[in-house]
């Protein structure tokens, strides 16, 4: 009798599977546009956890077209973003290299909307002078001096560049749930226009915030990159979906029944082995926007609170779907960098806020 076919599971292509370096994802690649108005292609946001909607099937070639679907969603809490610079990129042959960046002064108040942790003083000053043992410094943006801005915007425009993008930072002290209180910085590109109309708009834009509605709107789609949830060091079986051996193996069954040939005399690469399972880099492709918050609107928590995260008190989204990571974790989005060619209305006739307790 022939051997049974049996396809491997786990793809090759996302090895290695290391942990990822931190828990907020890096965006190496941005898509390009022809676009003539200039406009931010990025931001970030805490995932709250999941719930489920009511929503209208727009699809006419659907079999459930007109109808009402229910469907999974995720909500991801987005308050504002702050600008802090502005940076460029030159093309050479070894890729882009940076050409310049031009950073708001936070001394002198360039950052309108902070909160108190970020005023002009310090909290080790205010320890300082009040006789106090100054605390460690913690949740505060680094200051940068780069001279004057004048001089370094003239600088820019001076070069010929690639890419420019904005240095942005997050507000978590916005965000209950999140313990940690320190801002996340992070590149976002500009996209649309030339060079100088970037520049101008980032210009512009320095030192202010940016909000959800100032990027996205509902019923486009985004790309979600965020890191998975860790599952610490597993074996084979879990890792890959080994078959288990025999029950006459006289050693294990929860292994591999060959490591290799003789010949070779080592182990390759490609042999399904234990390691680390989770806390990944992970995207999502095309992921669509159902609804953007608007203070007319009603709760999103439900009773109780999500689990593990609490209430969302801030601007937040709903994204139809599943997306990497547990909650409290930071998702990144970008535009899609493989946009579908048509993308239906979105029509929420309800959302659930019952308890996601299990009473």
């Amino acid at each position: 009798m022939a051997d049974r076919h049996r396809p491997r599971r786990g793809s090759m292509g996302y090895s290695p599977r290391k942990r990822a370096v931190r828990q907020f994802p890096r965006i190496s690649s941005w898509p390009e546009s022809d676009a003539s108005e200039v406009r931010v292609q990025g931001f970030a946001g805490w995932k709250a956890g999941m719930t489920h909607i009511l929503m209208r099937d727009t699809n006419p070639h659907s079999t459930s077209a007109g109808q009402e679907v229910r469907q999974a969603v995720t909500v991801v809490e987005t308050p504002p973003m702050n600008v802090l610079a502005v940076r460029g990129y030159r093309m050479t042959p070894y890729g882009l290299q940076t050409a310049g960046e031009v950073w708001t002064d936070i001394s002198q108040g360039g950052l309108e909307n902070l909160a108190p942790r970020f005023a002009n003083q310090t909290r080790g000053e205010r320890d300082i002078e009040e006789g106090r043992k100054p605390a460690k410094r913690g949740g505060r943006i680094p200051s940068r001096s780069n001279g004057s801005q004048e001089a370094s915007i003239e600088s820019l425009r001076g070069q010929d560049l690639s890419e420019v993008r904005l240095i942005v930072s997050t507000q978590p002290n916005m965000v209950g749930s999140i313990p940690s209180k320190t801002p996340e910085i992070m590149e976002v590109d500009l996209v649309g226009g030339g060079t100088d109309a970037k520049l101008d708009w980032a210009m512009e834009h320095l030192g202010a915030q940016i909000d959800l509605d100032d990027v996205y709107q509902v019923g486009q789609e985004v790309d979600v990159v965020g890191v998975t949830k860790g599952k610490g060091w597993q074996g084979s079986i879990k890792r890959f979906g080994l078959k288990l051996l025999s029950h006459k193996n006289s050693k294990r069954r929860r292994q591999g029944g060959n490591m290799g040939d003789f010949g070779t005399g080592y182990v390759r690469k490609t042999i399904r082995q234990a390691g680390q399972v989770g806390y990944h880099k992970r995207t999502e492709l095309n992921k669509r926007i159902l609804r953007i918050s608007n203070p007319d609107e009603s709760e999103i928590t439900p009773a109780g609170g999500f689990l593990n995260y609490g209430e969302v008190r801030n601007p937040y989204m709903i994204v139809q779907g599943s997306l990497p990571g547990p909650a409290k974790r930071l998702l990144r989005f970008r535009d899609p960098i493989r946009p579908r060619k048509k993308v239906g209305e979105v029509e929420v006739t309800y959302v659930s806020t019952s308890s996601k307790q299990g009473v």
